[in-house]
């Protein structure tokens, strides 16, 4: 069953001259992860909006556990959570209280409200500050504290948009613990993210977004090989370079790359291990030994550079959206 579906999905701003989605169609399955993928400004947050039902598309259709967004969407609110890309709570409440705040909007009964409360804070490891302000956590926490409260009501899908933005490595490999937790207790996932890191770690699948559009689907696995399997990679002193060369060439049937400031000479190679020690008996045969030989496969840094022609984590023109779809000049997110 599609826990989330998306058809041809339209939104354009600024008199339609700017078109945050471009006809962007997406389907998630029950009891799954589908990580989108791709830099600001192509379309993720917008694409989010739609389907927690924050924003009506010009054209196109939508359903949410079997729920259409355009025609029922306070169904889909009974079903959804959403942790956007900067924490909703209010800092002035201790974690406690926002939770409390956050169950009664959702219409529990202030012992249910209470009682949900005490089940999150020990979930999301947050007991111990529980009675702390919100201004004294540190942005981890106050990021954990944001996903509880999307969980106040255990929606059937969650949507978390960029849920890592700001944080640490640390913060962030936390965070991705937590998340895990919540995909094997059987929630279904719809991740943004402009980390490949994150949807290579998390996603069952990734759909890659530009400009409004999704531009492949697949596997982690099956979007890397659509840049052309492992490469052999030899790093030797600069005086081997011409002969590296000319040894690659021999093991592999692609174009050789050759990076001299690093003192790299790549190919890609279909016969993988075969190719590497055929390599490695080449250079003793030569008498050259290399700083460093061996496979590497392609990343999902490749795969997006490969796809759209720009790295995952640039903004379209340096411009973003803002809240009202218009366009603004700004720094980049990290």
């Amino acid at each position: 069953m599609k826990a989330v579906s998306a058809e041809n999905l339209v939104k354009t701003y600024d008199g339609g001259r700017v078109r945050a989605l471009d006809g962007l169609s997406l389907d998630v399955e029950e009891g799954t992860v589908l990580g989108v993928l791709g830099p600001n400004g192509a379309g993720k947050t917008t694409t989010v909006r739609v389907l927690a039902t924050l924003l009506k598309p010009d054209s196109g259709s939508a359903q949410v556990a079997g729920i259409d967004v355009l025609k029922n969407p306070d169904e889909v609110r009974k079903v959804i959570g959403l942790s956007g890309q900067y924490a909703a709570v209010d800092e002035t409440l201790t974690g406690w209280d926002n939770l409390i705040m956050f169950g009664r909007l959702y219409h529990l009964s202030n012992k249910q409200a209470q009682q949900r409360a005490n089940e999150l804070l020990e979930q999301f490891s947050l007991t111990d500050r529980a009675k702390s302000p919100i201004r004294t956590y540190s942005g981890g926490m106050r990021r954990r504290l944001d996903l509880a409260a999307s969980l106040v009501v255990k929606p059937k899908v969650l949507f978390l948009d960029e849920p890592t933005t700001g944080l640490d490595p640390r913060g962030r490999q936390d965070m991705w613990g937590v998340i895990d937790e919540l995909v094997k207790g059987g929630v279904t996932l719809l991740l943004t993210t402009q980390y490949l890191e994150e949807a290579d770690q998390l996603a069952d699948e990734i759909a890659v977004i530009d400009r409004g559009k999704v531009i492949a689907r697949g596997t982690s696995d099956s979007l890397k090989k659509q840049v052309g399997g492992e490469k052999l990679e030899i790093i030797v002193e600069n005086q081997h370079m011409n002969a590296v060369k000319e040894i690659v060439a021999k093991v592999s049937a692609s174009a050789v790359a050759v990076d001299e400031s690093m003192r790299r000479v790549s190919a890609p190679v279909a016969t993988g291990s075969k190719a590497l020690i055929e390599a490695a008996k080449l250079l003793d045969d030569q008498g050259i030994h290399p700083l460093d030989i061996g496979l590497k496969r392609p990343s999902l840094d490749d795969v997006f550079l490969s796809l759209t022609g720009h790295v995952a984590e640039e903004v379209n023109n340096n411009e973003e959206l803002d809240k009202k779809g218009k366009r603004r000049r700004g720094k980049k997110r990290e």
